[in-house]
This record gives structure tokens, C-alpha cells and sequence, in this order.
């Protein structure tokens, strides 16, 4: 005769219960799947209040180069974020590597991409310059880096004016309006070929994005630069040569900031003193809304990619609606604090949950 059935009293179940581990939901990963949502909704929506949003040529092409160049511009500034710095020099980098390409195609006569070359070392030496007086005085990078915006900003305007009779490098190499006008319909492997609507110049974003990814994730120095934002004290205690990683950062930003300062130079069609004039607030609102902390010690390149998207596409589908420059500003400068709210929030949480933890 078998035994009647236990019956499980409602303690036992709750008991059971509690005993699994429950899967929560990474707060950064949450973020990121956040913004994506928020991206669809607002394309759908301007979509469906202008059909003019949808247009390749005419919307998504310009949108999607500009995506590409603020992603990079991002990036430069994620480089130095991830050892709680900041770079408020990101655009005269940007300036100065774009006007040593101009000079290198107008005096040198190189070709594109030495050009491309050269200007990115100078971006690098610049910001490794400024990584060496932020490590060897001590000055926070928020003081250097704005009195490096001022000298570049000298330096710039003094090479155009001996140069230049009208404040631009206008020579254009080889390549170069190909490179501004094609999209990926004309990159074909037989007859198959990319979409008219991705730019030429979103191939650059992308290689920009894997090579950081590939830093911070596989790398030891990218977890050094992790650890030294996370605890500069700690860092040091490890034996990990944090001077040597706040110039690798600095030089990093710098590098993807001449990047960016090319980008735009070829969208522009010429190279001028003001490139990279407008890169400071996007500079900030892709990594931070992405899920990069002020702070330090976490970063996010997809997230970065999805922060600045989020922010084109609501100016771009604010422009269509004829909303002037002055409330966009507004409006950009909103979700900026909000972003910066939402870091700190996710900082005190993780903060308490650590300590719950122990």
C-alpha cells in the first residue's frame, strides 16, 4: 500500500522558493535594452508625424553619418571616462589633428589615408601630452584639459590665418568626395551589395568601436585603466603603473578624436578651423547615457553607439518638425542631466547592493 502524498505546507514552498537563485537583469544591460526601446519608439513616432523621416537619401544617410562621427567623438571621451577623467578638449584635438591633415594634403600633397595617418598621431601625441601633466602635477584633468582647449584653440587659429586665406584647408585628395558621398550599396561581393542608406564612413565608426571593445574586454591593459578609475589607490597598491595608464587614455582620446575631426572634414568637404566646435555636449551624452559611469571603472561601447542615436534622432526628428535650434539645445541639455541623474542613481545602487552583499 503506498504512502498518502506529503502535502507542502505554504513556509516550506515560500522556503523552497527563496532557496533559488534568481536571475536579475545586469542594471547596464538594462540600460542599453532601455535606449533600444526608446530609439524604436521615437523613430516610429517621428515616422509616423513626417513620412520624410523615413527618406534614405534625404534623412537617414545624414543622420547615420552624423551618428558615425558623434559615436567616435563618444568614444574619445569614454577613454578618458574610464579612469574618472574628462577630456573638455575633445574638439580642439579634433581641430588640430584635422588642420595637420589639411596641411599634410595642401603642403605635402599626401595621399588620403597618410594624410588620415599622420593626423591621428598627432591627435594621439596631444593627448598624451596632456595625460603626462595630469599624472606628473596632479591637477585634475577637468583643469588641464580646459587650458588645453585654450592653447589648441590659439594654436589652430594662428596656423589657418599664416596658411589659409579663408580659415580652411579646401585641397581634397583622392578619395575623398567618394568617401563622403557613397554608402554601402556602392561596396558590392558579386551581386550582392550593402543598403544606400548606411554611409561609407560608418565602416570607420565601427572598426573604432571593436578596437576599443576589444581593449577594455580582452586586454589587461583595459582592466587596468578599469581598475585605476574604479580605485586609483587600489591601482597602485597592485602594481599597476597608473601613471603610464592616465597617458594611455588621454592618448587613446586623443587618437579617436583626430578620427572624428576627419570624419567631419570629409562630410564637410574641406578642412576648417571650427571642426569640432560642436563636440563637446555629444562628447558626454553618448558614453553617459549609454551607461559609462563619470567615475570610472565601467564602460560601454555598445551603449555609447546607442546613446548618441538616441540623441540624433530626437534632433533630427525635432528639425523635421520645425523645432528651432534654441529649444533643441534645450532639449539636448535636459537629457544630459538626466543622463548624469541616471549615472549617479546607478552608482548609489551598485554601492548598496555591494554592501548588502557582504
Amino acid at each position: 500500500m503506498s504512502a498518502p502524498p506529503v502535502e507542502r505546507t505554504d513556509v516550506e514552498v515560500e522556503s523552497r522558493d527563496r532557496a533559488k537563485p534568481r536571475r536579475r537583469l545586469d542594471p547596464g544591460r538594462a540600460q542599453r535594452l532601455g535606449l533600444l526601446v526608446v530609439i524604436a519608439v521615437l523613430v516610429i513616432s517621428f515616422g509616423s508625424a513626417s513620412s520624410a523621416f523615413y527618406d534614405q537619401q534625404l534623412t537617414i544617410f545624414p543622420l547615420l553619418r552624423d551618428i558615425s562621427i558623434l559615436c567616435v567623438v563618444g568614444l574619445a571621451q569614454l577613454a578618458v571616462m574610464s579612469i574618472g577623467h574628462m577630456n573638455l578638449a575633445v574638439g580642439r584635438m579634433a581641430a588640430l589633428s584635422a588642420m595637420v591633415m589639411g596641411l599634410a594634403y595642401q603642403e605635402l600633397h599626401l595621399p588620403l589615408y597618410a594624410g588620415l595617418v599622420l593626423g591621428l598621431l598627432v591627435g594621439a601625441a596631444i593627448g598624451a601630452l596632456t595625460g603626462w601633466i595630469i599624472s606628473a602635477t596632479g591637477v585634475n584633468s577637468f583643469v588641464v584639459t580646459l587650458a588645453m582647449d585654450f592653447v589648441l584653440l590659439g594654436l589652430v587659429s594662428l596656423v589657418y590665418a599664416q596658411f589659409t586665406t579663408s580659415a580652411a584647408f579646401t585641397v581634397k585628395p583622392a578619395g575623398m568626395d567618394e568617401l563622403r558621398k557613397y554608402s554601402l550599396a556602392d561596396v558590392c561581393l558579386g551581386p550582392v551589395c550593402g543598403s544606400p542608406a548606411v554611409p561609407q564612413l560608418f565602416l570607420f565608426t565601427v572598426v573604432a568601436m571593436l578596437a576599443v571593445g576589444w581593449l577594455y574586454s580582452r586586454t589587461r591593459v583595459g582592466r587596468e585603466l578599469l581598475l585605476v578609475g574604479s580605485n586609483v589607490k587600489a591601482a597602485q597598491l597592485s602594481g599597476i603603473p597608473t601613471g603610464r595608464r592616465v597617458i594611455g587614455a588621454h592618448a587613446l582620446s586623443g587618437t579617436l578624436a583626430g578620427l572624428a575631426g576627419f570624419m567631419l572634414a570629409v562630410t564637410a568637404g574641406s578642412f576648417t578651423a571650427t571642426i569640432g566646435s560642436e563636440f563637446m555636449i555629444p562628447s558626454f551624452l553618448g558614453p553617459v547615457l549609454g551607461g559609462t559611469l563619470l567615475t570610472g571603472g565601467a564602460v560601454s561601447v555598445i551603449g555609447t553607439l546607442l546613446g548618441t542615436t538616441l540623441t540624433q534622432v530626437i534632433r533630427q526628428g525635432l528639425t523635421l518638425l520645425g523645432v528651432g535650434l534654441e529649444s533643441l539645445n534645450i532639449y539636448l541639455g535636459a537629457i544630459l542631466l538626466l543622463a548624469l541623474s541616471t549615472g549617479r542613481i546607478r552608482t548609489v545602487l551598485s554601492e548598496r547592493k555591494a554592501r548588502t552583499s557582504r
